[in-house]
C-alpha cells in the first residue's frame, strides 16, 4: 500500500481508539473536571513511547485564555507531565498558542475544522530558535480529523523542528 500524500507528521502515538470508554474518559476529565483521570490517560500514553532525550520537547496543544479562564486547566499540559514523568523530556507550556478563540470542534467535519483553525495556532517568537532542530512531540487527548494538530505541526516545521510526533490519548479511525 502507498500513500497518496506523505504524512504532515513524522508519526502518531495513541494509548487508545476512539470509543465510548474513551470518550467518556475525555469528556469526563475535560467537564467534570476529573483531574485524576489525566495521570491515568498520560500514563497509557507514556506506556507507548520509549524514554525520551532530555532535549525533547512535549508541547501540549493551547487552548485559547478565554477557554483556559472557563476550563480552568489545559488537559493536554496535564497528560504532557505525566508522559514528563514516566518517559523523560521538557514539557513547553507556553511555546504554541491559540491566537484566537475557536468554537468548539465536536460534531464537525474535517473541511470546517481546518477552516475554523486556519491561522488560530502559531509558535510564540520567544519559542521560534529554541525549536529550531529539536524533536518535538504534540500532546493532547483526542485526535480526530488531525486539523488541530496539522495546525500546530505547520508552526513547528515553519520554526525547523528536526522531527514532529503527535501523542494522544484516543485516536479516532475512519
Amino acid at each position: 500500500m502507498c500513500l497518496a500524500e506523505k504524512p504532515y507528521h513524522d508519526g502518531i502515538i495513541a494509548a487508545v481508539r476512539y470509543n465510548d470508554v474513551a470518550r467518556s474518559l475525555v469528556l469526563r476529565l475535560k467537564y467534570s473536571r476529573r483531574l485524576g483521570l489525566a495521570k491515568l490517560m498520560g500514563t497509557a500514553m507514556a506506556a507507548r513511547l520509549d524514554p525520551l532525550e532530555d532535549e525533547t520537547l512535549l508541547l501540549p496543544v493551547p487552548l485559547h485564555p478565554l477557554r483556559l479562564w472557563h476550563r480552568g486547566f489545559n488537559q493536554s499540559i496535564l497528560l504532557a507531565e505525566e508522559i514528563r514523568r514516566k518517559k523523560g523530556g521538557v514539557v513547553a507550556v507556553a511555546a504554541l498558542r491559540r491566537r484566537r478563540y475557536t468554537p468548539s470542534l465536536g460534531g464537525k467535519g474535517r473541511k470546517s475544522r481546518e477552516k475554523i483553525l486556519r491561522g488560530a495556532i502559531d509558535l510564540r517568537d520567544s519559542w521560534k530558535e529554541r525549536i529550531k532542530g529539536r524533536d518535538v512531540i504534540i500532546v493532547d487527548d483526542v485526535l480526530t480529523s488531525g486539523a488541530t494538530t496539522r495546525a500546530c505541526v505547520s508552526a513547528l516545521r515553519k520554526a525547523g523542528a528536526k522531527t514532529v510526533r503527535i501523542a494522544c490519548f484516543a485516536r479516532v479511525l475512519d
